[in-house]
């Protein structure tokens, strides 16, 4: 039970963190790309990339405080639901090319920053 309520907490903020990032991507970007999105996932995985490397090779948390982090602040940051309605919303009103640069950049770039986290964190804590 510990376990899901460090989650919640670390959802809540998250989610909190998210929803700030978007409304100033909107501010500072405008409406016509989901800049907002885009730049949670990418930051997303390159945290949860230099966490999980960081914990594999150097730390002693406990479950809990590993899910508060990964499971719960990092899975309520990033947003692949969100991904998955703004490349759709795109498609919709005929923007196939900008929504298919949108997904293909959003996993590309995911899955490679989450490798740097990890090359960062292997550097930071070598075994």
């Amino acid at each position: 039970m510990n376990t899901v309520l460090a989650v919640a907490a670390g959802g809540a903020i998250g989610a909190g963190a998210r929803h700030l990032f978007n409304l100033q991507m909107l501010r500072l970007l405008g409406p016509n790309f989901p800049w907002g999105t885009f730049g949670v996932n990418v930051i997303g995985s390159l945290v949860m990339g230099l966490v999980v490397g960081a914990f594999a090779l150097r730390s002693d948390l406990s479950p809990e405080v590993r899910s508060f982090i990964t499971t719960g602040i990092l899975g309520g940051f990033t947003t692949f639901s969100a991904f998955s309605l703004d490349a759709a919303n795109m498609m919709e009103r005929g923007d196939f090319g900008l929504s298919a640069l949108y997904m293909a950049g959003s996993v590309a770039g995911a899955v490679g920053a989450l490798f740097i986290g990890l090359w960062i964190a292997r550097a930071l804590f070598p075994a």
